[in-house]
């Protein structure tokens, strides 16, 4: 088990991607703490992993509400007595023309996706320097190496996190907290499912999609989650800073704004 005893805040894990490395860190051996804003998703995750012979606990929290987040670290060393891993993985996708843009529209995005992070890398490396090191997994995008038209927020917020992940990574790689970032191209996630429904001709859809993909197809939430192990685990020991692209191939391509349109790359609701 390659996170055998460790302890993991996973956040965003209703369904999706979140969901995925909840379930897969479980494996692993780590006891897990799954967070979601609201709803049953979060407790249903935790309950199947109990029910699989793992260890979970379920803290509703709002990633964008400081002390949301300061009470669920909180509650992760009182249940478990440490914290050693976090993957920042909650997030909203955005799409909208730039001049539509509302305040509240950038507000909601900036505020879950880079304010968020910054409140469990801010808590949460206090509790791991308590520990002697841990690591710290922030789920990004492609679109911080292909921005987007009308995704200005998302984009910012996203590149954003990149940037505070470089610099977390280069302050503290010396007292081995480790920082990195994930950036999922399209995944099969809940943005999936809405690009079928909305498609007028599905198999059209997922020909256009493949033709852009050189893998030949969306990837899926496991492939995300085994990254996310090996980032989590020792033997990334020398990996921090890094921002790791899963895409298929996408991103490694030239591409054109025709191609793409202002069609999100990303994993959208995780």
């Amino acid at each position: 088990m390659r996170l055998k005893d460790k302890v993991a805040i996973v956040t965003g894990t209703r369904t999706g991607i979140g969901k995925a490395i909840a379930l897969r860190f479980a494996k692993e051996g780590a006891r897990v703490v799954t967070c979601i804003r609201e709803g049953k998703g979060g407790e249903d995750t935790a309950n199947e992993i109990n029910a699989s012979g793992g260890q979970a606990l379920f803290v509703q929290c709002d990633v964008s509400v400081e002390s949301d987040v300061v009470n669920a670290v909180n509650k992760t060393v009182e249940k478990y007595g440490r914290l050693d891993i976090i993957v920042n993985n909650a997030g909203v996708n955005f799409v909208k023309p730039f001049l539509n843009i509302e305040t509240a529209d950038w507000d909601r995005v900036i505020n879950t996706d880079l304010r968020g992070t910054f409140f469990f890398c801010r808590y949460g490396i206090v509790q791991m320097l308590k520990n002697g090191g841990g690591s710290i997994i922030n789920i990004t995008s492609v679109h911080t190496v292909a921005g987007l038209p009308e995704a200005a927020p998302y984009d910012a917020a996203k590149w954003g996190v990149v940037g505070m992940t470089k610099s977390l990574a280069v302050e503290f790689a010396a007292r081995n907290v480790r920082v990195n970032a994930l950036s999922p191209g399209l995944i099969e996630t809940q943005i999936w499912e809405d690009l079928m429904n909305a498609a007028e001709d599905k198999e059209e859809c997922k020909r256009y999609w493949a033709s852009n993909i050189p893998a030949g197809r969306p990837g899926t939430s496991e492939e995300i989650a085994g990254a996310a192990v090996y980032l989590a685990s020792d033997e990334a020991s020398y990996c921090t800073g890094s921002n790791i692209i899963i895409d298929g191939g996408m991103t490694g391509q030239l591409v054109s704004r025709q191609s793409f349109g202002s069609k999100s790359l990303e994993g959208g609701t995780r």
